[in-house]
C-alpha cells in the first residue's frame, strides 16, 4: 500500500490527514473509501493507523483525519473540541475523499471509536453519501456517561463548575483549560483507572504529539451532546455497532440499549468481553478490526466495479 500525507480544507481551516491506498496496477483504478477519525482528545497517529492498514489490505483506500485545532491540522482555538465542528470536519473530509481519483465517490464508509463513535452515528443519520458505519465503543449521550464514572452528587458540582466557567468567560476570562487525565486525585475529565496508564502508554509508543490538555468548554459540549439521537435515521444505510462490554468509559447498557431498540435493520452488533481501550490492541483489536474489515467490505465492496 502507498501512505500519503494530505490535507483537506473544512470551513477555512486546514485539517491534516494520512491516506492510505492499496497496491494497484493500473493508476486509474478505484476502491471503496472509509473515513475514520478518533475519540476524546486524540490526534490520527494513536493506534488508528493499525485500523487503516487493515482496511487498506482489503481494498479500502482509508482516510484518518486530525480534527481541526487537534495534532497537525490548524485551528485557533487549541485542543478544543466541539463535537458540531468535529461532525463537520468528518464530512468535508468525505467530500474530499469522494474527489480523489482512486476513490468511488458512491461507495464511501465511515468509522468512530468512542466519542467519534458518536459522531459517525450523527453523520450517517444526516449524510447519504455514506454508504457503511462502523461505530465503536460509541458515545451515545455524554450526560449519561458522565454521570455514571461520577455519580450524582459529584456530577451536580460538575455542572456547577461548567456554568461557572461560562460566566467568567462571557464576562472576560481566559480560557480555562483541564487535564484530559490525570494521576490519583489529580483534577481531570477522564478518572477511570485505566484512563491514564492507557493516555500515557499511547503517547509514549504511538503519538507523541498528544497533548493532555483541553479547554473547560469541550466538556460542557461533551455533556450536553446526545449523538445517538437520531439513529433511528441511519437506515437503510447499514450501521454496525462494536461494543465492549466491560466498557467502564462509554456505558456499554445505553450502546445496546439504543441499538436494540431505536436502530433500524441492517444493523449488525458485535459484543467483545473487554474494556474500552482493549479495542486498539492485541486480540480484541484482531476481533474488532476482522469485524470492521467484514462489514466494509461487505456493503462497499460487493458488486464493485473497479
Amino acid at each position: 500500500m502507498r501512505i500519503e500525507k494530505i490535507s483537506f480544507r473544512s470551513e477555512g481551516v486546514n485539517c491534516s490527514g494520512l491516506l492510505y491506498i492499496p497496491e494497484y496496477e493500473i493508476s486509474s483504478k478505484q476502491f471503496p473509501g472509509v473515513v475514520m477519525a478518533h475519540g476524546f482528545s486524540l490526534v490520527k497517529e494513536a493506534y488508528l493507523p493499525k485500523y487503516a492498514e487493515k482496511f487498506a489490505e482489503a481494498g479500502l483506500v482509508t482516510l484518518i483525519i486530525d480534527y481541526r485545532n487537534f495534532g497537525e491540522s490548524e485551528g485557533n482555538d487549541r485542543q478544543h473540541m466541539d463535537p458540531l465542528e468535529q461532525i463537520k470536519d468528518y464530512r468535508n473530509a468525505i467530500s474530499w475523499l469522494s474527489m480523489h481519483p482512486n476513490v468511488q465517490a458512491d461507495r464511501i464508509g465511515i468509522w468512530g471509536t468512542s466519542y467519534s463513535g458518536g459522531h459517525v452515528l450523527q453523520v450517517g443519520a444526516v449524510d447519504r453519501r455514506v454508504k457503511a458505519i462502523v461505530s465503536q465503543v460509541p458515545t451515545i449521550r455524554g450526560w449519561i456517561g458522565s454521570e455514571k464514572k461520577m455519580g450524582k452528587e459529584n456530577m451536580k458540582a460538575f455542572i456547577e463548575k461548567l456554568i461557572a466557567n461560562r460566566q467568567a468567560r462571557y464576562a472576560g476570562a481566559p480560557i480555562e483549560y483541564i487535564k484530559v487525565v490525570g494521576t490519583d486525585g489529580e483534577y481531570s475529565a477522564q478518572t477511570h483507572p485505566e484512563a491514564y496508564p492507557w493516555f500515557t502508554q499511547m503517547a509514549q509508543e504511538v503519538a507523541p504529539n498528544w497533548i493532555n490538555l483541553i479547554t473547560l468548554d469541550s466538556m460542557e459540549h461533551y455533556v450536553e451532546y446526545f449523538p445517538a439521537a437520531n439513529i433511528d435515521l441511519i437506515s437503510p444505510t447499514p450501521l454496525m455497532m462494536i461494543v465492549a462490554t466491560e466498557d467502564g468509559i462509554t456505558p456499554p447498557d445505553a450502546a445496546i440499549d439504543v441499538f436494540n431498540t431505536k436502530a433500524k435493520e441492517p444493523k449488525s452488533l458485535v459484543r467483545l468481553p473487554k474494556g474500552h481501550f482493549d479495542v486498539y490492541n492485541g486480540e480484541t483489536f484482531d476481533r474488532a478490526q476482522k469485524a470492521a474489515t467484514d462489514w466494509f467490505i461487505e456493503h462497499l465492496c460487493k458488486g464493485a466495479i473497479q
